[in-house]
């Protein structure tokens, strides 16, 4: 799970409603925005975009100079009205984007893709096989801003028709959206009216005629009083159609007749194509956005310019893009707070180094939608994780974001959907790699996995679309050197995700998989008839052979259904023997290894002449675990890639009886953490319950704590019911936020190691919490290494005040002092139960010392007290061999300790009245 070695899209749906609804979770990004606009809309902008572009009375007052088109008040008022419901509508966020902050808002972090101009002979230009390579820019044509869509050409005429193209993931929606907001805040003021359509809204009304200017009414209420005044418009009216590769048009006269009249009702896609011949409101300018594979649907002839959306071809681009996203004020990398203006730079600073010299991660961030998905990773790495959830639910998220409701082919009747055509195709590619343990790709490989299976040319035409439109959001060319003509995943992880997706939805089949369910089906078609007619003739023939062929009829379904519950046992052995794979457990916890793949690692480079180390992949059953949660199950079936109850069910019985017998193995922290992340993915509380049964010590030493990872231990551990014998989280850098995460693990420990964790006096106010908790059942508390201090002692003490579980505690170490050793003396007879306290290497003076020894002498149930006696033992002049044992301290005191005079018998009574302490 390595880069190279070592915004979305939206889904627009039929209709705005009469009343906005509150922000759905399952809204898409963009959201369904053609509905009707109503009146009643709530007023003025969000306040994210009159901090940062104003308000719309500054958007009418610049529209004012050039509103002669609409000079009546009630039309001026309409056309506010209708900004006011388009940029409220527009500035929804998905729950996707929620997670960056309250205050996040999409408009303040937009960078604008390249758009590159191109020509009608450069699109009639046969693509290369593959269609990964990205053109270099023509010579004479530089990119495209937004406000020069519409300017003239190269020969001075105007431009009216505008098509801007782009394969998945490049931005076209949201440059889309940019355009809108920028219109509704006047910073368009060459067009007085824009009205947006969305072309799979239009395709969804089918062949019911309606008018242009009922389109726009239904789907727009304040326009209608200035619908009558469209024709007088001229070029200040824009039409956006975005999406257009959902449309089937039809440009022959003979298909589509003329009309000119926008109030004449005819189908949606003849008063397209009406629009687009400039038979319909000639002076109108309209924008068009689509995939490359529906360029060809317009003739050429009836567009002035096309434009490329290339995304960000430019490093600097990316790095503008993560610099407005991850410095978000609200985009922490703690726990309860935000991160600090020095946390955020950092977190920009790595990611840019990384940019900048592993050149396989700027490869993927060319697409936009990449990007988002970086910096949503870095958020669930290092920020507070929302409730619920997960890695696999942010890439799940992400391709719905891109690919909901979109098809491979809307003119094929089969309307298949073009995440479970990518999930057939390069599921299969994934999945191969996985298998075979690599992540480099030659040409025959891809040709392989897309061309399997393909016979009929309606298959090839939809190989050909999904080629030209969605490769390159899967696939990239390795920019590594050593590995020319060779393709990778264009994110790692992607590869690991789309292996787990072909295994989840059952697309993996052996060749007797597929010739028995063929079978199976067939007798099961005929199995009753032919079972009746043989039931006959056994009564009046005497043939003994019949009765035995109608029982092997009955046992073909039974026998097909064994084979496919033994395939699900073979990939649930396969998942976990590579979840416990003995060659990765000492490697980091995938979590790392994700941050490590997007910000690098810090360090020398491996030489180039140096064997490649092995390929890891222990994602891949990370994610097919996520993949049978309830979640992104319901979000797959979205995409029209269901998971069937049933289906997931088996999947988590074979799952749970191999996970039974492999996973009571004692595993290192890392491993072990990575097993606790599968079933925080997994989302099931009873499943991971029955099988973190056996679980009894939770040894995650040295495993560096963040956030996301003090969530995970929590979320799959907090609820669970046995007693953990001993939790260590020693070395872990936990933190005062950390310790409130991991709350409900503690409650159920009975030895809590949180050793060198520079845990200070905040941390102790969680501690104090802890003991004082009712169930509390801690027995041995080891806090050696941490600054706890004089106050962090004195929080200790009132929590030890109130416990009555706590037998062992360890301050070795903690920076106690004279004052907090005084301090403990004087408090220590407040707890009953303590039998061994540990305080050496605190700095003790021979008077705080001799009244810590004094507080143990009369504590009723201390049986130990270390480092004070060994301290006070060189101040003493009496001492010999003869008293050594009722001394417990490290062998290497020994034999100094031996050389000494007697010790005197008044210091004897004092600190070992029962021969108990040391």
């Amino acid at each position: 799970m390595r880069w190279g070695h070592h915004l979305p899209k939206a889904s627009w749906g039929s209709g705005f409603g009469r009343a906005l609804q509150p922000p759905d979770e399952r809204i898409p990004f963009l959201i369904h925005w053609s509905w009707p606009l109503q009146g009643e809309r709530p007023l003025g902008p969000p306040r994210a975009f009159r901090r940062h572009h104003g308000n719309l009375a500054d958007s009418a007052a610049r529209s004012g100079r050039h509103g002669r088109l609409f000079p009546s008040a009630s039309a001026t008022e309409a056309i506010q009205q209708y900004r006011r419901n388009l940029a409220e509508w527009f500035s929804r966020l998905p729950r996707e984007e929620r997670q960056f902050g309250p205050t996040f808002a999409l408009d303040t972090v937009h960078v604008d893709p390249v758009i590159r101009e191109s020509t009608p002979d450069e699109l009639l230009r046969p693509l290369a096989e593959l269609a990964l390579e990205h053109r270099p820019p023509q010579a004479g044509l530089p990119p495209l801003a937004l406000s020069q869509l519409f300017n003239p050409d190269a020969s001075g005429r105007r431009v009216q028709t505008v098509v801007l193209y782009g394969t998945v993931g490049t931005g076209k929606s949201t440059l889309v959206r940019k355009m809108v907001l920028d219109w509704c805040y006047g910073r368009l003021p060459a067009f007085e009216l824009l009205i947006p359509f969305s072309c799979e809204d239009l395709s969804s009304l089918g062949p019911a005629p309606a008018s242009l200017c009922q389109l726009v009414a239904q789907r727009y209420t304040p326009l209608k009083e200035v619908l009558p005044l469209m024709a007088a418009a001229g070029s200040h009216l824009l039409f956006v159609l975005h999406g257009l590769e959902r449309l089937n048009l039809d440009f022959r006269l003979a298909g589509t007749g003329l009309c000119s009249d926008p109030e004449q009702p005819e189908e949606p896609a003849a008063i397209i194509v009406n629009l687009l011949r400039k038979y319909m409101l000639p002076e109108a300018s309209i924008l068009v956005t689509t995939r490359p594979s529906a360029i060809g649907r317009i003739p050429s002839k009836y567009v002035g310019r096309y434009g490329e959306i290339c995304g960000f071809s430019d490093t600097n681009l990316q790095k503008l893009y993560f610099q407005l996203r991850l410095n978000q004020p609200d985009c922490g990398c703690g726990s309860g707070v935000s991160a600090t203006p020095a946390q955020r730079d950092n977190l920009v600073q790595m990611l840019s180094r990384n940019l900048e010299g592993h050149h396989q991660i700027a490869a993927a961030c060319f697409l936009p939608s990449y990007c988002w998905l970086v910096c949503a990773t870095l958020h669930f790495l290092h920020a507070p994780t929302p409730a619920g959830q997960t890695l696999t639910s942010i890439y799940t998220s992400f391709l719905r974001l891109n690919f909901s409701g979109e098809t491979v082919d809307s003119t094929d009747p089969s309307n298949l959907s073009l995440m479970a055509y990518a999930a057939r195709t390069m599921g299969k590619l994934a999945y191969e790699g996985v298998s075979s343990r690599k992540t480099y790709f030659s040409e025959e490989d891809v040709c392989g996995c897309l061309e399997a299976g393909i016979k009929t040319e309606e298959e090839f035409q939809l190989l050909h679309v999904f080629r030209r439109d969605a490769l390159r959001f899967f696939l990239a060319p390795c920019v590594e050197p050593g590995r020319p003509g060779t393709f990778v995943f264009t994110v790692p992880a992607m590869q690991e995700y789309l292996a787990a997706l072909y295994i989840v939805l059952g697309l993996r089949k052996t060749t007797l998989q597929k010739v028995g369910k063929e079978v199976a089906e067939l007798v099961g078609r005929v199995g009753e008839d032919v079972s009746l007619v043989l039931g006959i003739m056994a009564k009046l023939l005497p043939l003994r052979a019949l009765p035995l062929l109608f029982n092997l009829i009955k046992v073909v379904p039974r026998v097909f259904g064994r084979i496919v519950g033994k395939s699900r046992e073979a990939v649930a052995q396969a998942m976990v023997l590579e979840m416990f794979r003995e060659e990765d457990y000492y490697n980091d916890d995938v979590l790392d290894q994700m941050g490590a793949s997007i910000l690098g690692v810090e360090g020398p480079r491996r030489h180039p002449d140096e064997p490649p180390e092995d390929e890891v992949f222990e994602l891949f059953p990370i994610f097919m675990g996520g993949l049978l949660s309830a979640h992104n199950r319901a979000v797959l079936a979205q995409l029209g890639c269901p998971i069937k109850n049933l289906d997931a069910l088996e999947n988590a019985q074979a799952i749970k009886k191999k996970l039974g017998k492999l996973g009571r193995q004692v595993l290192p922290p890392s491993e072990l953490l990575d097993h606790l992340f599968f079933h925080y993915e997994f989302q099931n509380q009873r499943f991971s319950a029955e099988v973190l049964s056996s679980l009894r010590q939770l040894n995650l030493a040295g495993v560096r704590m963040t956030p996301v990872k003090c969530t995970v231990v929590a979320s799959v551990l907090g609820s669970g019911r046995h007693a953990l014998d001993e939790v260590n989280l020693a070395s872990c850098q936990l933190d005062p936020a950390g310790l409130r995460t991991l709350m409900p693990v503690f409650l159920r420990a009975r030895k809590l190691g949180l050793q060198l964790n520079s845990l200070g006096p905040e941390a102790c106010k969680d501690l104090r919490d802890l003991l004082l908790h009712d169930q509390c059942q801690i027995t041995t508390l080891r806090l050696s290494n941490n600054p706890l201090m004089v106050a962090g002692v004195a929080l200790l003490m009132e929590g030890l005040a109130g416990n009555t579980s706590v037998t062992h505690l360890s301050l070795l170490h903690t920076g106690l002092g004279d004052e907090g050793l005084e301090l403990l003396a004087a408090q220590l007879d407040r707890n009953r139960q303590l039998q061994e306290l540990n305080v050496a290497y605190n700095g003790a003076g021979d008077t705080a010392a001799l009244a810590l020894a004094r507080a143990a002498r009369e504590h009723p149930s201390l049986e130990l007290l270390q480092g004070v006696a060994i301290q006070m033992c060189w101040k003493l002049p009496l001492m010999t061999s003869a008293h050594l044992w009722t001394l417990r301290m490290p062998s290497h005191w020994c034999f100094l300790l031996i050389l000494m005079p007697p010790l005197p018998q008044w210091f004897n009574g004092l600190v070992a009245p029962r021969g108990r302490c040391a």
